[in-house]
């Protein structure tokens, strides 16, 4: 008998095996041949690594939710507590601070349910083994002891003080920030034990938070060698023969909206009136194009998964050459794009739309503010400066308008929850915190690229093919019970058992500009799950969405590049078998 995959070998555990098997009982069962019998004890090994299956005394190996056990990430509290959150999913359990075993926050482990607690039934449990540890080093404020340092983490979630013997304090201060690489882990009732491998510097200098953050996350800040040296080598131009097959839109009006700081441009759009109503068109940066699957460039990116945005500065997830050069659609330059257009009729509703690689030129860098300036302020000056896509920027604002109350119609979700604006001074530190703005240049980006991100998700779904959805399920009862206790005591009441996301929408309604509107939005998001990415589409609840996907930032979000390089190979007429089993195996895994 040939050597088992990993899964084969975890359904057997798991449909044959009535009690926990030893090694050689596996071997024997499986009918493992005496010379693949070491790359069976790895394969074992590496399941074990992975909390799939546990091994207990008596070196015998089992399931561990067939012995009363669950698998996942530990979450700690501030006040000593944890949650282990199954990694098959479902409710977690809660962890009190005895019974944690050394564990820090975010290892991996294997927790034994012991019972419920009697106030709300939740499961409690405690930890029986560490399966993998979540930190290497440590991020926190050095303070001195009698004879040691200790490195209290910057992480609240993160329970243990690390001690710093003598000989290893190196150069580090009083109240300075360090970092700190674990050489003994904690366990009950034993403190963990380290040693400082940088010193940051003061906590209040700007750029020291800022490594704080990066450390703290496992931030990938610096780029390697050879992911710049292949960034190097792209052109900086669009030279004639990448135009060759594509739609020319360099005579449309194309313009970008966006943030005053905003260097990364991945959309633009243009607009026309039409017969039936309106022709949109929604370009966005071919960064397939540049980044070609499995190169350096592609599997940095991927480790990255997304640009991560501070108040003052960026960590893209491609190069600058990429993010803010070629790929960026910056004005008065060729760019290549994927195109979605679409035609809308005087509703709101899309008729029709198309995707295509396309070039543009941009005519115009426009920012929120301007855009407002122009539509709701009625600002002379600008609308003077910007009358050449005057009638543009009118009809787009009507267009919005009208797909913006379908939308609501269809009861999508809307919170009304503003972002906090930083507002920084020379010296990089906190000036301001202030209350930020949603005008209509806002919304007019949002339901553009809503609109684009569902014909996308619909286009691809129809054909049946392989695809990577946004997906947002329903909430869980529990959760809207306890939602609807919560409002009954403002005078609001959900009747429906099962709540749509249309009724959802009209309380939220009901309640705006009123005193509690920001407590109940808050609480219902709360109650709601989190959007995910998944290979099966079930819909976006939140949204009131049949399809949805994230195709209109692929600059700066891994998941739209996956999408395009999909809706690529679909244009292309390219999608074959290899590439359908492809996607198969890799979209569960991006």
């Amino acid at each position: 008998m040939t050597i088992p995959t990993k899964p084969s070998l975890l359904q057997f555990i798991q449909d044959k095996a009535y009690r926990p098997l030893s090694f050689k009982e596996l071997t024997r069962q499986m009918q493992i041949p005496k010379e693949q019998r070491d790359l069976f004890k790895k394969l074992l090994k590496d399941l074990v690594k992975d909390g799939h299956v546990i091994k207990i005394r008596g070196e015998r190996y089992g399931i561990p939710a067939k012995m009363n056990l669950i698998s996942g990430e530990l979450t700690c509290h501030p006040k000593g507590f944890g949650f282990v959150m199954p990694e098959e999913g479902g409710k977690d359990i809660f962890i009190n601070p005895g019974n944690m075993k050394g564990a820090m926050h975010r290892d991996k482990v294997v927790a034994r349910v012991e019972g419920r607690s009697k106030g709300n039934g939740k499961r409690e449990g405690r930890i029986i083994r560490i399966v993998e540890r979540a930190h290497k080093t440590i991020v926190g404020r050095f303070e001195k002891g009698k004879g040691f340092g200790i490195v209290i983490p910057s992480d609240e979630r993160v329970l243990q003080e690390i001690i710093i013997p003598p000989k290893e304090i190196k150069n580090a201060k009083q109240g300075e920030i360090v970092e700190a690489e674990i050489t003994r882990w904690p366990a009950e009732r034993i403190a963990p034990l380290g040693k400082i491998v940088a010193v940051l510097g003061d906590y209040e200098d700007p750029d020291v938070e800022i490594e704080v953050i990066v450390k703290k996350y496992g931030l990938f800040h610096r780029f390697p060698h050879n992911v710049i040296a292949e960034a190097k080598e792209i052109s900086q131009v669009v030279a004639d023969e990448d135009i060759t097959g594509r739609i020319d839109l360099r005579n449309k009006s194309t313009v970008t909206i966006d943030g005053e700081t905003a260097k990364d441009f991945d959309d633009a759009v243009s607009i026309e009136r039409i017969t039936q109503g309106y022709k949109l068109w929604v370009s966005i940066a071919d960064v397939a194009h540049y980044v070609k699957e499995e190169s350096h460039l592609d599997t940095e990116a991927y480790k990255r998964g997304t640009s991560v945005y501070f108040p003052d500065r960026c960590i893209p997830m491609l190069p600058e050459a990429l993010s803010n050069g070629i790929c960026s659609l910056n004005p008065d330059v060729d760019r290549l794009t994927l195109t979605a257009e679409m035609d809308f009729d005087h509703h709101g509703n899309i008729l029709h739309s198309k995707f295509y690689e396309s070039v543009i030129k941009s005519c115009e860098r426009l920012t929120y503010t301007k855009v407002k300036g122009v539509l709701a302020d009625n600002d002379a000056a600008l609308k003077k400066r910007y009358a050449h896509i005057l009638d543009d920027l009118k009809t787009m604002e009507e267009l919005c308008l009208k797909i913006r109350k379908r939308r609501a119609d269809l009861g999508s979700i809307d919170f009304d929850l503003p972002e906090p604006q930083i507002i920084i001074d020379i010296e990089g530190r906190v000036e301001d915190i202030v209350k930020s703005e949603r005008n209509i240049a806002h919304q007019i980006i949002e339901e553009f690229m809503l609109a684009a991100n569902q014909s996308v998700a619909q286009h691809v779904a129809k054909k049946e093919l392989s695809f990577l959805y946004r997906v947002h399920e329903e909430p869980d009862e529990e959760n809207m019970y306890e939602f609807k206790e919560f409002i009954r005591s403002f005078g609001y009441h959900l009747k429906e058992k099962k709540v749509s996301p249309k009724v959802l929408q009209e309380l939220l309604s009901n309640v705006e500009g009123k005193p509690e509107e920001r407590v109940i939005n808050h609480v219902l998001l709360r109650s709601m799950k989190q959007a995910r990415y998944s290979e099966k589409n079930i819909g976006h609840f939140g949204l009131a969405f049949e399809y949805y996907a994230h195709f209109t930032s692929p600059i700066r979000r891994y998941p739209d590049l996956v999408v395009h390089r999909i809706l690529k190979k679909i244009i292309k007429g390219r999608y074959s078998e290899k590439d359908k089993e492809h996607w198969e195996k890799n979209l569960p895994e991006t």
